[in-house]
Formats: C-alpha cells, structure tokens, sequence
C-alpha cells in the first residue's frame, strides 16, 4: 500500500512537472496562427505574408501604463532593425476603441504597424490572450521563438532577433 502510494506521487509529480514545463516553455513549440488583422490604415494584413523575417506580434491596450511605456522601446528596437528585416505589429485589444488607438499612434509617432482586434479573432487565434502586454517573437520559419506576458526586457530581445537576422542572412547569403 505504501509503494502503491509513493508511485501515484511520484507519477503526479512527473505530470505536474511535464504540464509546468510545457505550459512554461512556448519556444520551439507553436506555430504563428494563420490570421489576417486590419491594419489602422484599413489594410487587411496576413501574418503567413510576413514569412521569411523575423516578426514581433505584441497585443497591447491605450489603457495599459506597461504597453505605454513599452511603445518608444518598441519604436526604437523597429527604427534600428527594420531596415534589415525585423517587422513589429502592435495589435490593440478589442476593448480599445479605434479612434483612442488612432490617437496613441500619432501622439507616440509609432512607427510600425497597428492593428485593431475588434472581434478578438487575433487575441484567440493566439490562444485566447487576456493580460497586456503579451508579445510574442515569431521566427523567420513562422515559429513562435519567445512569449512573454508582461513587458519584455528589450536587450534580450533585441539579442534574439539579431540572432534570427544573422541566421537568415547566413542562410540567403543576403547581406542586408
């Protein structure tokens, strides 16, 4: 009886920290969703178009102090690594309403693309997103390669999608 008890809480405990570690660690393990998001400008934008480049996905809300304050690093990390293939979509929540998003835009100048999730098709697809900000690193192969929930710490950032840059210029023999 004893064993049989020792084996049920060793089990339980393999699980628990199999499901921890799964839940924990999304890099590697998911694909970007498929989806389309309407841009601020009106354009209809597939995330699969953006294949080939490393892609920031972060789901933020004008309401969320830390999604304010991430924006100028946001902004900055985009000036530096875009001219080499960094692309940065800011999908505002479907809470926001769009013409307080609008004005987000033009009083922060942000420079890459907004999106709005008016029907939360976006905030689902990537698995049902709840707390701002929540960022995402999509690879070049359309991997996800880091998910943070929360404000994400740019140097480390900025080092990940460096990396991914050189990789792919190492694939393509691209220079740029």
């Amino acid at each position: 009886m004893i064993l049989w008890r020792i084996f049920l809480s060793a089990l339980a405990l393999v699980l628990g920290a199999s499901l921890a570690y799964l839940w924990q660690s999304p890099a590697g393990l998911k694909t970007s969703p498929d989806i389309s998001v309407f841009t601020i400008d009106g354009e209809q934008l597939a995330l699969s178009s953006l294949r080939g480049k490393p892609l920031l996905v972060t789901f933020w809300a004008t309401t969320c102090s830390a999604c304010v304050k991430e924006i100028p690093h946001l902004s900055d990390l985009y000036r530096e690594l875009s001219p080499y293939g960094l692309q940065i979509i800011g999908i505002a929540m479907y809470y926001d309403p769009p013409n307080r998003v609008l004005a987000m835009r033009r009083t922060h100048n942000i420079p890459y693309t907004i999106a709005l999730d008016i029907h939360a098709d976006a905030s689902n697809a990537f698995g049902n997103i709840q707390f701002t900000p929540t960022s995402f690193l999509i690879g070049p192969d359309g991997r996800v390669a880091f998910q943070k929930n929360g404000a994400v710490n740019i140097d480390r950032l900025r080092r990940e999608i460096v990396e991914m840059l050189d990789a792919t210029r190492e694939r393509t023999g691209n220079p740029a």
